[in-house]
């Protein structure tokens, strides 16, 4: 199969659709597996193989190996919880975010993790924010969910009362949302300062 690599980042983005439209917003292994193969296709991937090879991308996926972590991802969940803030992880996958943390040297940093396969239910549905808040010990209005996502992390996190910030690593707007403004950050660096503000 050819595809073309440098149109990832957009087949990615146009793909994305897919995840929008999950009915329910319940966990089902073949939501990734279409999405998967829409990026494959946006990048010019045709053929009888398409189904399988976006079944096996779906399930490489659970490998850590295959990922890296931003460059400021590690220092700043250090800092984070040297502040003694607890950390919390909720994530759309089927990954072992044990694994995960033992990967990308991130044990002791993060007090609670929480993926949707294992849940069942996909952000934004308000009870995997809950899983997580209830796995923490904290309150809504006492959290800040940290994500990438407008409508899954921002709009999900604020409609149970949480704080959210994006993480916006593009130089392209967020997308319109229709709830209140909220920050927006373009590096985890600029996290503590945004968190200074909102515990004060």
């Amino acid at each position: 199969m050819s595809i073309d690599p440098s149109a990832f980042d957009q087949a990615v983005l146009d793909a994305s659709f897919v995840l929008d439209e999950v009915q329910d917003h319940i966990y089902d292994p073949q939501i990734f597996v279409r999405y998967t193969k829409q990026i494959i296709k946006r990048m010019g991937g045709r053929g009888t193989g398409l189904d399988a090879c976006a079944q096996e991308i779906y399930e490489e996926w659970a490998a850590c190996q295959h990922f890296s972590l931003y460059d400021d991802v590690g220092p700043t969940l250090r800092v984070l919880a040297a502040r003694g803030l607890r950390l919390g992880l909720i994530s759309n996958t089927h990954r072992c975010l044990t694994s995960f943390q033992s990967h990308f040297e991130l044990e002791g940093l993060i007090t609670a993790a929480i993926s949707s396969s294992q849940h069942g239910y996909m952000k934004p549905h308000r009870s995997i924010f809950e899983a997580a808040l209830k796995l923490l010990d904290v309150a809504p209005e006492e959290a800040v969910m940290v994500g990438d996502s407008v409508e899954q992390d921002i709009n999900g996190a604020r409609s149970i009362g949480m704080h959210a910030v994006l993480v916006n690593r593009s130089s392209e707007a967020p997308a319109a949302t229709q709830m209140d403004s909220f920050p927006v950050i373009h590096a985890l660096t600029e996290l503590s300062d945004i968190l200074d503000q909102r515990l004060d």
